[in-house]
């Protein structure tokens, strides 16, 4: 008798059956890896973003120029061995200059969204799990807040405080947590009426602990990937701010301030504004690529 296909189909189903008895079942956030890990784009720039932080932190400390040092004698020069990225109308080494900026916004977008993430977190976790006039009183106060213009709040706070890290970061803050409120205040309201949550409040567990050890771990996926959304407009608003003239004092470098001052000289020297230029751009690009990527890898109906 000859041997057809149709004869090892039910052999070859039972070594995967057995395949995957042996395989040991993955957890969600193992799980959400090894998805993020196929998407080939937000893995690039997950490394472009750690290449980037790194190189942020290390070239200014290892380099043998800085970012305040003036040499008028040297001012707008081109891309060469001694300095890779030109100088500007000062004499200021922008490669390093550069470096100096992206510390400066990755500080700004990260210390901005790790406020956003706390204030947030807390605001719409107690809003969603108590809902009522709880519930309607903190959004209305949300809502009120979100209606100030942030660029309203800066000068404010340029006024009071002068201008600096500080001051950028609480006017992005003040405004910016509400959208994490509302992401967190809606996975809330799905979570709290389902079967693990009811079974531990029979347990005896109080509302600060049904929140912050049962509600907000099962709610870290659509979090995690507002706040990686939440650090590229971080830095696009202090870029903006810098570039208008109320960021950052010089000679701090900032990315914002950068492309302020190469703007007049754009048609001159083309190289002080294409490089902050191109690295808020790819940089931002990395940031939103990233949160596309992890949106699909925590999404269960992605799931396999």
């Amino acid at each position: 008798m000859q041997l057809t296909k149709e004869h090892f189909e039910p052999i070859s189903m039972d070594l995967r059956q057995a395949e995957e008895i042996k395989r040991p079942s993955l957890s969600f956030w193992q799980d959400v890896w090894r998805r993020l890990k196929q998407n080939k784009v937000a893995m690039a720039s997950l490394i472009f973003i750690i290449v980037l932080l790194v190189l942020a932190i290390f070239i200014p400390i290892f380099s043998h120029n800085d970012y305040f040092t003036t040499d008028l004698a040297g001012k707008n020069k081109k891309m060469s061995a001694e300095h890779w990225f030109g100088t500007d109308d000062l004499g200021r080494d922008m490669f390093v200059r550069i470096w100096y900026g992206a510390r400066i916004s990755l500080e700004v977008g990260f210390a901005a969204a790790a406020i956003d993430l706390l204030v947030g977190i807390i605001w719409g976790g107690i809003s969603g799990f108590f809902g009522g006039k709880v519930d309607e009183i903190m959004m209305r106060i949300a809502d009120l807040l979100f209606a100030v213009p942030y660029l309203l709040v800066v000068i404010l706070l340029m006024v009071v405080m002068g201008p600096g890290l500080t001051t950028i970061i609480i006017a992005l803050t003040i405004t910016g947590w509400i959208n994490m409120a509302r992401i967190v205040r809606g996975q809330i309201m799905q979570l709290k009426a389902q079967e693990f949550v009811l079974a531990a409040r029979s347990l005896g567990a109080d509302s600060k602990r049904l929140i912050f050890k049962h509600l907000i771990p099962n709610a870290l996926g659509p979090i995690i990937v507002t706040l990686s959304l939440s650090v590229p407009s971080a830095i696009f608003a202090e870029s903006f701010l810098s570039f208008i003239g109320l960021g950052v004092a010089a000679p701090i470098a900032s990315w914002g301030t950068m492309a302020n001052d190469g703007l007049p000289a754009m048609k001159y020297f083309p190289w002080r504004l294409m490089f902050p230029a191109v690295f808020i751009s790819v940089t931002m690009l990395a940031f939103n690529l990233l949160g596309d990527g992890l949106r699909d890898a925590v999404d269960p109906r992605l799931r396999k």
